[in-house]
């Protein structure tokens, strides 16, 4: 890992800088794939998924009766385990339900917002190097509280051909029975098309590599929305003297696992602490498998110092991160001044690991910045708020001077005449 100490202002924008692939190579990849989804359907599914993942496929949709036996297949304590992540996703999610007030802004004209559920919504949980179940759990609870009518869930098979009994484990819990093993860019490009099997959905969820975010980005182009450009996974942690660097060293590991293109930051408001952090990260790294992923991910990563904790708080905001532990003394300050971050962790006793599977908040988060405009996912995700109003005889001789005078302003006479004709009936 590089170490940075006090870095210039100047060379911020290039220490924010996320680990990228060649994005006209990835461009001109999913956009065949779409071609080919839209003009070939099932076909080209079953095509992309023997050239990407090296599996022959004859039936692209998990069954039934394979989705209802799947907690055989898991042990026990596994299976305990995704129930408590489970009460913890659905109560912090439940707790999120949007109770309008309605309101009389003038006399005699009322206004309220309503919440309507998204239709059909496309879940897409990856799986290339690791089975990522939690993420069905992170998908589909809010789906499932938001009552989505119809939620169709895509992963890319394991190297048996099948979907990981865990995973439909959890889409079991989470009543869901539209399942397909396909997985990458081509799933994506699935659920915005649609083909003889997979549905076309309104919205789509879920992680992915670059491929999957730059396919997500495509699909607006098929009236499709997003729930934001979600990429590979990062991490940023800001300690002081006061924190364990053992503790530090295992949270930045943690993240580092997920895949070669991942990035891990961590701050040091203590010039002896990355030494010893990076000690720790040493130590451990001999003990964890997944090696060849994590040394690629610390070779994108940077160990940074600040004296200054303005500046801190200045760069971490500029990086944007995804995840953000703070484990400092004085983590008021650090907390009231961040405002780009997709989730965020507190104290000594707070691993990213907690939120990943089962604190409750949600795991799907913006990444590479995108924490600047994005939240990660809620139970407004899946959901569209509409406006409501109704106004009587009374709210409309109460405003109908303002409409009028405003519509005429503006030169769109027709609208000056809806309000018109009305108050020219009621003064009769």
């Amino acid at each position: 890992m590089k170490k940075i100490f006090n870095p210039d202002k100047k060379s911020w924008s290039s220490l924010v800088e996320r680990p990228m692939y060649n994005l006209d190579s990835v461009k001109d990849i999913v956009d065949e794939i779409f071609t080919n989804v839209e003009l070939y359907g099932d076909k080209s599914l079953i095509e992309y998924t023997e050239k990407f993942d090296n599996i022959c496929l004859s039936d692209l949709k998990i069954s039934a009766e394979k989705i209802s036996n799947s907690e055989e297949d898991i042990d026990n304590e596994l299976k305990d385990s995704i129930n408590v992540a489970f009460n913890n996703i659905y109560k912090f999610h439940k707790n999120q339900i949007f109770n309008s007030k309605r309101i009389e802004t003038t006399p005699g004209v009322f206004c309220w917002q309503e919440k309507r559920a998204i239709e059909n919504v496309g879940l897409y949980v990856p799986g290339g190097t690791a089975p990522l179940f939690s993420s069905v759990l992170m998908l589909a609870i809010p789906a499932m509280i938001a009552n989505c009518k119809n939620i169709v869930l895509c992963s890319p098979p394991n190297e048996n051909g099948e979907l990981h009994p865990a995973i439909l484990y959890c889409a079991k819990l989470c009543n869901i029975n539209t399942v397909f093993c396909v997985g990458g860019a081509q799933s994506i490009a699935a659920m915005s098309l649609g083909t003889e099997s997979v549905p076309k959905v309104n919205k789509i969820f879920g992680p992915g590599n670059q491929f999957v975010t730059y396919a997500k980005l495509k699909s607006v182009h098929y009236n499709t929305a997003i729930d934001m450009p979600a990429g590979p996974s990062e991490l940023l942690v800001l300690a002081d003297k006061y924190a364990n660097p053992s503790y530090i060293a295992s949270d930045l590991l943690s993240q580092a696992e997920h895949g070669p293109d991942s990035q891990v930051i961590f701050v040091s408001l203590s010039k002896p602490l990355i030494n010893d952090v990076e000690k720790c990260i040493n130590d451990q790294i001999k003990n964890l498998d997944r090696t060849d992923f994590i040394n690629k991910s610390i070779s994108n990563s940077k160990l940074i110092f600040f004296n200054d904790k303005t500046q801190a708080i200045d760069f971490i905001n500029l990086y944007a991160p995804e995840h953000y532990i703070v484990n400092v003394k004085n983590e008021s300050f650090f907390i009231d001044n961040i405002v780009s971050a997709g989730s965020v962790f507190i104290g000594n006793y707070t691993p990213e690991s907690a939120g990943d599977y089962a604190s409750g908040t949600n795991h799907t988060l913006p990444t590479n910045g995108n924490a600047k405009q994005y939240s990660g996912v809620n139970l407004d995700s899946f959901q569209k708020t509409i406006t409501f109003q109704k106004i009587s005889k009374k709210g409309l001789l109460n405003i109908a001077k303002t409409v009028e005078t405003m519509a005429q302003a503006e030169g769109l006479q027709a609208h000056k005449n809806a309000v018109s004709i009305r108050v020219k009936d009621l003064n009769n």
